[in-house]
């Protein structure tokens, strides 16, 4: 049956930041079709943004799938996007019949075509991967606030033993030089004051330069370094194995270059290390993040870990505390291992019982927790610039980021974009709080 063509929209994105990029881009799609935001159930075309990395994920879409049945029992348009999608493909519209759209993380440009199908009552399927990049087919941006997300590689070729990325993303695959520059100055004239460079394993960019000469993620950073407008510069997610002695040169060079890097390690175990196919030893990665210490001595670390990984012995789980000692992290994600359907962990031996990866989540939670609350006292009385970012709760507050990624709650008149000279007077365990010392309006 024939539906009229959605007017309205609304994207929900979950999971990683490039997912948070992707959706913003379907945005200006569907608003360069002429479409208008709308809020959740009431918008005419929904769209779920998906993310796979975790246990239950496709069981959490059809969920959200379910609830968008309205009280009248109409529902809107329904489009799966992102990772589920890309895996489950044509069994979503089989299992919930009330989806119209399935369409993968390197199809979504095509979001027109498909809904133009969907009207005509027809099922609307796309997770190829094509050569084409999907960057050429999307709309210049827009509007935008202080801190923008800019995709400048996907894709993943390390085949990490638990993960799902190469499957859903498919091989790394870097944007061109020029195209990622051309992106960087309209986000900067569209209001962006700060940008975070995106990839599963950004600093494996590579591409030629204005001059045509070879360079890495390195290069990038010190073009946009000259870009005028622009003040602050980050980059996530990294890998151990391309951190190479340029970009860490980058972070003792580059004075908009914010001093924080994410670098996963994921465990403190060589042999569980090996088991996941990381390709690098625990002492790899302390070696790396000395040499960017040595270069920017005030640098905060982020990191990833997965806990209960098959067949990590407690002794096993004990190195992985050991590393987090060692480094003394700023802020870290930690997750108990979650088979993927497809991935060759999923069919290991001696998978570690969910009471234990409790524990031990537990306890490795509580170690970081303590380190990140310990780096925001240190933070204490010093003065530092916050770039503002939102409304706070109270009247007069708004909330910003700190050089090291820390929100910052501030009683102010000045405005979002502004970047405000603070004090820190007060650090909890999730934020700091600043008082005013001078402001860099936008």
């Amino acid at each position: 049956m024939k539906s009229a063509k959605p007017q309205t929209y609304h994207v929900k994105s979950f999971g990683c930041q490039m997912n948070v990029y992707d959706g913003e881009r379907m945005a200006e799609l569907l608003e360069a079709e002429g479409m208008r935001a709308a809020q959740g159930g009431e918008a005419d075309l929904v769209v779920l943004n998906t993310c796979h990395i975790r246990e239950k994920a496709a069981e959490k879409v059809y969920s959200d799938i379910g609830r968008l049945k309205r009280e009248d029992g109409s529902r809107p348009m329904i489009a799966v996007a992102g990772c589920v999608a890309q895996a489950e493909g044509a069994e979503i519209p089989r299992r919930a019949a009330s989806v119209d759209i399935v369409v993968g993380p390197q199809a979504y440009h095509r979001l027109p075509q498909l809904i133009a199908t969907a009207s005509q009552g027809k099922k609307a399927l796309d997770t190829d991967m094509p050569v084409q990049s999907k960057f050429g087919a999307l709309p210049a941006r827009r509007r935008q606030g202080p801190s923008a997300f800019l995709t400048v590689q996907e894709g993943c070729d390390k085949f990490c033993t638990y993960c799902v990325v190469p499957y859903t993303r498919g091989a790394e695959v870097s944007r061109s030089w020029q195209a990622i520059i051309e992106e960087a100055k309209a986000l900067i004239g569209a209001g962006a004051r700060e940008i975070t460079l995106l990839g599963q394993n950004v600093n494996a960019w590579t591409g030629l330069d204005d001059r045509g000469r070879p360079c890495g993620l390195d290069g990038l950073i010190r073009a946009l370094d000259r870009e005028p407008g622009l003040e602050r510069i980050r980059y996530t997610t990294s890998h151990p194995n391309d951190m190479t002695a340029a970009l860490i040169e980058a972070h003792r060079d580059v004075g908009k270059l914010m001093p924080f890097l994410h670098l996963p390690v994921q465990s403190g175990s060589d042999r569980v290390l090996q088991a996941m196919n990381r390709s690098h030893r625990t002492a790899d990665y302390l070696a790396i993040l000395e040499r960017v210490r040595e270069a920017r001595p005030d640098i905060a670390i982020s990191g990833d870990f997965i806990v209960g990984f098959p067949g990590e012995s407690d002794a096993e789980f004990e190195e992985t505390l050991k590393i987090v000692k060692r480094v003394n992290y700023a802020q870290a994600y930690s997750f108990k291992y979650s088979p993927r359907p497809g991935t060759p962990a999923a069919d290991m031996d001696q998978q570690v019982p969910a009471q234990v990866m409790d524990e031990r989540l537990q306890r490795l939670q509580a170690l970081l927790n303590e380190q990140q609350h310990a780096f925001n006292r240190a933070a204490m009385g010093r003065r530092t610039s916050v770039l503002l970012e939102r409304q706070g709760r109270r009247p007069g507050q708004l909330i910003g980021k700190s050089p090291w990624l820390q929100s910052v709650h501030l009683e102010t008149d000045a405005m979002i974009g502004d970047l405000v000279e603070v004090e820190i007077v007060a650090a909890g365990p999730n934020s700091l709080s600043g008082a005013e010392i001078m402001r860099n309006a936008a």
